[in-house]
């Protein structure tokens, strides 16, 4: 039976045989972690839309996957632990995609090697009583560590059809479209039917045999070693100084030059500005397309140029850690710090994705299970967090000044970072959700894996980042044609020079930090090698830099994720903490007689 002939059905038994007169839609549903992307890579092939879910900022990846003779739609769910109870914004969204007649077959993705953890959301599943079709993916790395799960007796007990896949190399795929005809609403059974944990245990201690071996003694010992802070913390250090050589130094330096040098400066720009002045009669068209502040020039040059070889290399890396196993390992190993900050370990992830891009982390703090949550985490991206761009040239620059001055700024700001949080926890009404978190077991990924997941997050950079780049681009030719630029230069000078012991020409570096936080870095590097910038004035400048208010691009993104107005609070906030704290800095340093 092809796949548009299948239906949902009434009952376990009745046949799917009612013809549809529009494609069959399938949800992939699963806990994170699981291989639900690159099933639905296998499922759909090239072809995937990233779109938001009506009324949420919760992101689907949407597409269409051949089975048999008929064209199937598959969504591709959020990660979830749960479609019961106090739920995130995400578990929301896949709860309504289930409930709201959005889907006509459940494919639940589970990790073979934790079977309890994908029976427990099996049993939640059951209750929407849609037809479904279970997955066992990793099965390969399940039989690794020494995990037997008898597939035909599941199927049997849960009334559905039961396959075990490798989503990586494919196996199993061909396997799950010809089930799907059979797909059928599960009948979970036994004495803790209704009591899913138990239930969930009971059902994967019957069909589950395990024979350890070395390999799992090893993986375990390894995983207790990220977690306690004697080993972590090293580990820790390891991991970023090892993410700051490939997206710091590969990504940030290397690629960059290469493509913004190379590609844009010497092809496109002088292309682009070459048919523009020659086809385009009016000159403030041509300024806005070709000029100082135009679309092409600046734009396109920091988006594609400058920004994108840098969340590419940082989504790269950051796809090895999440394969690996390694940043639920590490959002545990926080939870203690986050807590005192009004936050939980899952914070840990926009954290991380800041030092790549602080544009794409404040989306991706959707994660975190309430409001208060999610401002407290913009708060401390806009305030704390250097994006990579900030990050290399802060080693640049105090790296060869001397330990002491890096030492200097990393403290300054991580004190600040948790005076705010500290502060933000106990003055900002709301609740703080309750931190739950299985930890899959620590791997070698699959690198054609990571490059696929990197390859889709990179085209949603490409749809979703790159619009706001070219509206921050306009707003600055706007600021510059009514003059309003150079009189935001010239008010702030008094500020910078006074208070901030800098020279004058920090403020316009300050000012197009605002409007570009890489542009603003890039000055502040050409000041040091300049010899402009004093050891002192180079820790102060660093500071209030990396404290002071979020690029354009970020604040837009503020402004979708919370708000005009919780945007502009957190605008004035950051702008004063990064002013009084550079202030302070500088007067303690010169009554110290600090010179490093």
């Amino acid at each position: 039976m092809s796949c548009a002939q299948v239906a949902v059905r009434k009952s376990a038994t009745e046949p799917l045989l009612k013809l549809r007169a529009r494609p069959l839609r399938l949800a992939l549903v699963g806990n994170a972690n699981v291989g639900k992307s690159v099933l639905f890579g296998r499922l759909t092939g090239q072809y995937a839309v990233v779109s938001n879910y009506p009324g949420t900022t919760v992101a689907l990846t949407l597409g269409r996957a051949l089975i048999g003779a008929e064209v199937c739609d598959v969504t591709d769910t959020p990660g979830v632990n749960a479609v019961e109870g106090v739920l995130s914004e995400d578990e929301l969204v896949t709860r309504r995609i289930l409930e709201t007649g959005e889907t006509d077959v459940v494919i639940q993705v589970a990790d073979a090697r934790n079977l309890r953890r994908g029976l427990m959301l099996t049993s939640q599943l059951a209750a929407f009583k849609l037809p479904m079709v279970l997955v066992l993916n990793m099965a390969d790395e399940a039989r690794t560590h020494g995990v037997h799960i008898d597939a035909a007796g599941l199927a049997a007990s849960l009334g559905i059809p039961v396959v075990e896949t490798v989503a990586t190399e494919g196996r199993g795929v061909a396997a799950l479209k010809d089930v799907l005809a059979n797909a059928a609403v599960p009948n979970p059974r036994g004495d803790h039917a209704g009591d899913h944990a138990k239930w969930a245990h009971d059902m994967a201690v019957q069909f589950r045999r395990l024979q350890p071996r070395s390999a799992a003694r090893v993986q375990e010992r390894l995983s207790r070693m990220v977690r306690e802070p004697a080993t972590g913390l090293p580990i820790l250090a390891l991991v970023l100084y090892v993410m700051y050589l490939i997206v710091g130094v590969f990504g940030a330096q290397t690629l960059v030059g290469l493509i913004e040098n190379g590609l844009f400066k010497q092809f496109i720009n002088p292309a682009a500005a070459f048919l523009v002045n020659r086809f385009v009669p009016w000159a403030i068209v041509r300024d806005f397309l070709v000029g100082e502040y135009g679309l092409i020039t600046m734009g396109l040059t920091y988006a594609i140029a400058i920004v994108l070889p840098v969340v590419a290399t940082f989504f790269l890396v950051f796809g090895f850690l999440e394969d690996s196993g390694y940043i639920p390992r590490l959002a545990i190993f926080s939870d203690r710090i986050f807590r005192a900050m009004g936050l939980n370990g899952k914070a840990v992830l926009p954290m991380v994705l800041g030092l790549g891009c602080d544009t794409m982390a404040t989306m991706t703090t959707r994660i975190l299970g309430t409001p208060k949550e999610r401002l407290i985490a913009v708060l401390l991206l806009a305030l704390g967090i250097p994006c990579s761009a900030q990050l290399a040239t802060i080693f640049g620059i105090l790296g060869g000044i001397s330990f002491a001055a890096l030492m200097t700024l990393f403290g300054v700001v991580l004190a600040q970072m948790f005076l705010v949080g500290f502060l933000a926890a106990r003055v900002l009404p709301g609740e703080r959700s309750e931190f739950m978190m299985e930890l899959p077991p620590i791997r070698l990924p699959h690198m054609r894996n990571v490059v696929y997941k990197t390859v889709l997050r990179v085209r949603w950079y490409l749809g979703e980042a790159v619009p706001l780049f070219l509206v921050g681009t306009a707003l600055l030719f706007v600021l510059s044609r009514l003059g309003w630029l150079a009189a935001m230069t010239r008010g702030l000078e008094p500020l910078v020079q006074g208070l901030l012991g800098l020279p004058a020409r920090t403020t316009e570096v300050f000012v197009m930090g605002f409007l570009r936080r890489d542009y603003g870095a890039a000055g502040l590097f050409r000041m040091a090698r300049a010899g402009d910038l004093q050891p002192v004035q180079a820790v102060v400048a660093l500071t209030v830099m990396t404290l002071f208010v979020p690029c354009v691009a970020n604040f837009l993104m503020m402004v979708k994720e919370q708000g005009w107005k919780p945007a502009l609070g957190i605008l004035g906030v950051v702008t004063v903490i990064a002013i009084g704290t550079g202030a302070a800095l500088n007067t303690v340093l010169h009554v110290l007689h600090v010179s490093f």
